[in-house]
């Protein structure tokens, strides 16, 4: 099979209405990878036939559970979760926030070759960036375990958004040991298409205080 073909019935299976398109485009991201990893280091996986199942279908498999306007992408190193997230949705704006800066380097280069209107790259740790932006989504594919990925980057969540991590097994300890002032929204089990292995979405948020 094709790796239009592949990725169009991983897209189908998911049951996403993803246009021919931006299925292209996200085949041109991949490719973009590829080109770039013999020099840049920026994944583990080479072979592109892989790369749609373990990278793409795997972050599309969030994009029911992460539908938001505004999006930050936490760690972002080749743009995983968030440039698959921004093409599947390109209503929402999204901010990749990578210090590293031969990956920040690439995700710029990424932007500009796609076309990605809605993207903005940030070349900075998340615990040093000034900004005082927050999101409605908060997002990390491979950041830390969840206690340090709160601590590093919970503050950029709105009061009424979602902090959003993907994690292989259920990850029990680390929920057990979520820090005050965040609360485990749910565990969702995702099924990635040609990916052989357990993949859930912890879904987080910030505690409401209670009014006086």
């Amino acid at each position: 099979m094709s790796l239009a073909g592949k990725l169009a019935q991983g897209v189908a299976e998911l049951r996403l209405e993803i246009p021919a398109a931006t299925q292209h485009k996200l085949l041109d991201y991949l490719a973009l990878i590829q080109k770039w990893n013999q020099v840049y280091n920026l994944t583990a996986i080479r072979e592109t036939e892989k790369m749609v199942s373990h990278h793409l279908l795997d972050c599309l498999a969030m994009v029911p559970h992460v539908r938001a306007h505004s999006i930050i992408d936490v760690g972002s190193g080749a743009g995983l979760p968030g440039i698959p997230l921004a093409l599947a949705l390109p209503q929402s704006r999204v901010t990749l926030l990578e210090a590293n800066h031969k990956k920040a380097t690439f995700l710029k280069q990424a932007v500009i070759e796609l076309g990605l209107g809605n993207v903005e790259v940030v070349c900075e740790r998340v615990e040093a960036w000034q900004s005082q932006e927050r999101f409605e989504v908060v997002i990390s594919r491979a950041f830390s375990d969840l206690p340090e990925f709160l601590a590093a980057a919970g503050r950029r969540c709105a009061d009424s958004g979602t902090v959003a991590a993907m994690k292989g097994v259920y990850p029990d300890e680390e929920i057990a040991q979520l820090p005050p002032g965040f609360e485990l929204s749910s565990v969702v089990p995702l099924t990635v298409p040609g990916l052989e292995a357990e993949r859930h979405l912890v879904l987080m948020r910030p505690v409401r205080q209670a009014a006086p």
